[in-house]
């Protein structure tokens, strides 16, 4: 009789049954990692659990954290909304209808102070969801810790600042790819000085299977463009000793628990032979840490509280493929953002993994398995096949600009659409085991109403702050960017005066215009 024919979503095909014994004598907490970036992992220390939170105004977002800090939440993790995200202030134009909707609308300090009120930023990590922008937010965040009397060396967090894969997947990029790179890289060797316990960058996987790549795209994309991080720091004259310390990852979950290990496993090992090639010589800087989300793009409209489900398998593969930190997402995200309730599930959720689940008592659990380690070799041979196709273009900037990754992503995603138009995909609830819905699931609504409120806030701080002197550091920011000085103190300085986040935007729009696409 003839096997059957079955392929994971990455177009590997799997065989009916692995008998082939793999060598494995790699160890946790020693190059290359494939096993884990530490030698007893959550035996010692659980993941951070993070959930992702933030709408409409700073204080709305602000009682969100204190439920979620009450809850027992180790991280903080901020979105942003969209005006936000672009350079934007609420009450321009291009805001209308996107304030506070798809993240929390941040304007000047005064919001960030509002949006950390009661939390003092040298207590916990955060995690900032931003790119385009991701200088200023982390600016307002280090002026804020100042202000609460923090020492900047100390606080920890992460800013995602993952520019690339905006050119690639998401959209949110404002400045062409030249500047953007240059923006990155003054902020490393910024914080490599003086904010040392920063992550620096989160090198984005997860928005790319978002637009429709495989694991085995996202791997090699995500890679790419950390291997186009390193080459532009080194060319800036930093250590890749220092620097590729601060440097994390954010990957995507799916539901099929199997290819997502192996897709964990294959990135720590890849990565560890990556920054070796490039001169790194330290463990900390070969090590991949990472925080994972489990797949928006997975969630149903139809059947709901199926989604439960789908995020328990997704945090599972997380673990067990050894994350460093997670956030799960709420089970009616795929019709708003998340109610209390709902962000309330996904983070016990968590809790049982951690607790409830066994997957925590051992490292690396299914280290061994015949079918795990071979799809572990198989997923990273086929994401170093991609690698070496952008390597040939130049790079992932110059494949990005040949639009290789864009147009690879639009070719999965039709494929993986129609798989379930045709069947040949089943997920539950959409396209077999159907059933009449009632449509009672309660909502999360953002009120318009609340552009109006941060138009009045910006009126007041214009008519309150010291005008000349934010002109003044505003043409500081210019003359900066027009040479070579590291921006950062200077985007400290001009928010500490309450320029806002639009006009710093603005200011290098006027020098650098506007990548078009």
């Amino acid at each position: 009789m003839e096997d059957k024919v079955i392929k994971i979503d990455s177009g590997i095909e799997i065989r009916q049954l692995y008998c082939d014994p793999i060598k494995m004598d790699e160890m946790p907490g020693v190059f290359p990692f494939t096993r884990g970036v530490h030698a007893a992992m959550y035996r010692d220390r659980l993941w951070t659990m993070r959930q992702y939170a933030g709408f409409s105004t700073a204080e709305e977002s602000n009682k969100r954290y204190h439920f979620l800090l009450s809850q027992g939440v180790s991280g903080l993790s901020v979105a942003f909304d969209l005006p936000t995200q672009i350079g934007y202030d609420s009450d321009h134009a291009m805001s209308e209808g996107e304030v506070g909707k798809v993240g929390v609308a941040i304007d000047s300090l005064r919001d960030m102070e509002i949006l950390f009120k009661d939390i003092k930023l040298a207590d916990i990590s955060t995690s900032m969801t931003i790119n385009s922008t991701g200088f200023i937010l982390l600016a307002l965040y280090i002026a804020l810790a100042k202000k609460q009397g923090a020492d900047i060396k100390k606080i920890s967090g992460t800013i995602q600042n993952d520019i690339l894969k905006e050119y690639a997947a998401r959209g949110t990029y404002i400045y062409p790819p030249t500047p953007s790179m240059r923006i990155i890289t003054d902020i490393f060797e910024y914080c490599s000085k003086e904010v040392p316990k920063w992550n620096t960058i989160s090198i984005s996987g997860y928005h790319i299977r978002e637009a429709g790549a495989n694991a085995v795209q996202e791997l090699a994309f995500t890679l790419a463009n950390g291997k186009a991080y390193l080459q532009a720091a080194i060319t800036k004259g930093l250590d890749i000793n220092v620097f590729a310390q601060r440097l994390s990852f954010f990957f995507n979950a799916h539901n099929n628990i199997f290819e997502e290990v192996a897709k964990f496993r294959a990135a720590r090992r890849m990565w560890a032979n990556i920054t070796k090639d490039l001169g790194a010589t330290d463990p900390r800087a070969q090590m991949l840490r990472f925080h994972t989300q489990t797949g928006g793009s997975t969630l149903t409209a139809q059947q709901p509280e199926n989604n439960i489900v789908r995020v328990a398998l997704q945090g599972l593969s997380a673990v067990l493929g050894g994350t460093q930190s997670l956030h799960t997402n709420g089970y009616d995200e795929a019709l708003s953002l998340p109610t209390e309730r709902a962000a309330a599930i996904a983070l016990r959720t968590q809790q049982i993994l951690a607790y409830e689940s066994g997957a925590t008592d051992t490292v690396d659990p299914l280290a061994g398995s015949f079918y795990v380690e071979a799809l572990t070799n198989e997923i990273e041979a086929a994401a170093w096949k991609l690698i070496e196709k952008i390597d040939g273009m130049g790079g992932a900037v110059k494949a990005i600009e040949h639009h290789f990754m864009q147009d690879e992503i639009a070719r999965s995603a039709y494929a993986y659409n129609k798989a379930i138009e045709d069947k040949s995909k089943i997920i539950v609830g959409v396209n077999k085991f159907t059933a009449k819905e009632n449509n009672d699931t309660p909502l999360l609504k953002i009120d318009d109403s609340i552009r109006q409120v941060q138009t009045d806030k910006l009126n007041k701080l214009r008519a309150e702050r010291d005008n000349e002197k934010a002109k003044a550091c505003l043409e500081a920011i210019r003359k900066t960017a027009n040479g070579t000085d590291n921006l950062m103190p200077f985007v400290i300085d001009a928010v500490e005066h309450l320029c806002t986040l639009g006009e710093i935007a603005d200011t290098l729009r006027d020098v650098w215009g506007e990548f078009k696409g």
